[in-house]
């Protein structure tokens, strides 16, 4: 598929950090990361076509898929320029050694300003959720993770969230299970959606040691949107 993608806007704010082995992206939450049964145009091709076009690269560019983020949630993405890139960064992502912390509006204020979170999930398969339980049961999966209050509005409030685990909609799945769902996520239990179908979920900061450059990358980038609420708390935070 020919698709001509406009470098002087969007990618502009879009591209957070970018080497000759990887390009860091914000991702919107309308994008989907690679293809699925929608057959809308994932964003790693997006990509391949934006570098072919702004590099002038002849034949095929490589764009390996790292790791995910459900397209209804915003934030980094990391993808691979070279199959070296690729090869080294899913070593990283098995080690657990990328630090990856979230912002997450919900409506119910956590019970504590910071607490550390751990659950038993259990993913199902037809509806695509995950269930948390607040004990080991058969084969659910140990899901950890820590929140801060970094502030709050007169009807919302915003938490950081710092990962220990990797598990199926985690975050969406414990915040629900202490009674603070995400804003706009109707299927974990918010009282309605936000237009676009987008969650206040957005993956906010990513830290790591580059494995090919052996540099310590700290990257951070707030929700490329127009949406109020966003707005808000990013100037809180500015």
């Amino acid at each position: 598929m020919s698709v001509k993608i406009n470098k002087d806007s969007i990618w502009k704010e879009q591209i957070v950090y970018e080497d000759n082995h990887i390009m860091v992206v914000n991702k919107l939450p309308s994008e989907i990361v690679q293809g699925d049964k929608t057959g809308d145009l994932p964003l790693s091709e997006k990509i391949k076509t934006f570098i072919k076009q702004r590099d002038n690269k002849p034949g095929n560019v490589f764009c390996g898929v790292i790791h995910r983020l459900d397209r209804p949630v915003s934030g980094l993405i990391i993808f691979a320029k070279t199959s070296k890139a690729l090869s080294r960064f899913n070593e990283l992502f098995r080690e657990k050694t990328i630090q990856k912390n979230y912002l997450a509006v919900v409506k119910n204020k956590p019970p504590k300003q910071n607490d550390r979170l751990v659950h038993y999930l259990i993913k199902n398969e037809k509806t695509n959720m995950s269930k948390a339980f607040a004990k080991p049961t058969g084969e659910a999966l140990k899901a950890e993770l820590e929140y801060e209050l970094l502030a709050s509005s007169d009807n919302y409030h915003l938490l950081k969230i710092k990962l220990f685990t990797g598990r199926h909609h985690q975050i969406r799945c414990q915040l629900s299970a202490i009674g603070s769902p995400i804003k706009g996520d109707l299927k974990y239990g918010f009282n309605r959606s936000n237009e676009g179908g987008f969650i206040h979920l957005h993956s906010y900061e990513l830290s790591f040691v580059h494995p090919i450059k052996q540099e310590e990358i700290n990257l951070q980038a707030f929700p490329v949107s127009d949406d109020a609420v966003w707005k808000y708390f990013r100037e809180v935070l500015s």
